[in-house]
């Protein structure tokens, strides 16, 4: 997942059967909660024992997929992440950038209770649109949409998830 804070990655993550691997999740996991940034090698270390655990579930049948869950705004880090997930035993990585506006993403986290500066937030942008995810980044597919609905269509027409049982 790709995508600026308040885009809707997390909720999008949690409306698929996967298996997700947060670092939101693994900060509050490891530091009492995810607005403790904390030391990036042991978020990052995390990150790649949860990948493992996730390529072994997925080799056992139990789950079906596994998604990343970060704002992955920057190119070396997504880079980084894709190469470790091949590292790790994963042979499909499709990257999904979940892109509304910068306005609709300031308005939702207005609304949260761990909201992120604005600033940092429109730094976020200047990087991600300075250096929108592609397919050279190692990933085998890449698709940008404006909405979760958007990607939830976009990814039942490519057979990427399977329609809800609801």
């Amino acid at each position: 997942m790709i995508g600026l804070p308040g885009s809707g990655k997390s909720t999008f993550a949690h409306s698929l059967n996967s298996r997700i691997i947060s670092t939101d999740a693994i900060r509050a996991q490891l530091f009492g909660e995810e607005a403790i940034q904390g030391s990036w090698l042991r978020i990052w270390l995390e990150v790649r024992s949860q990948f493992q655990q996730a390529v072994d579930a997925i080799a056992s049948g139990e789950i079906e997929c596994a998604v990343y869950d970060a704002t992955n705004a920057v190119r070396k880090q997504r880079r980084a992440a894709i190469a470790l997930a091949r590292k790790s035993g994963f042979t499909q990585i499709t990257g999904l950038w979940i892109n509304p506006s910068i306005e609709v993403c300031l308005e939702r986290n207005r609304l949260r209770s761990r909201s992120v500066p604005e600033e940092v937030i429109y730094r976020m942008a200047r990087r991600l649109y300075g250096a929108p995810p592609a397919v050279d980044e190692g990933l085998d597919q890449c698709f940008s949409c404006d909405s979760i609905q958007s990607c939830q269509r976009h990814l039942l027409v490519q057979g990427l998830i399977r329609p809800s049982q609801d």
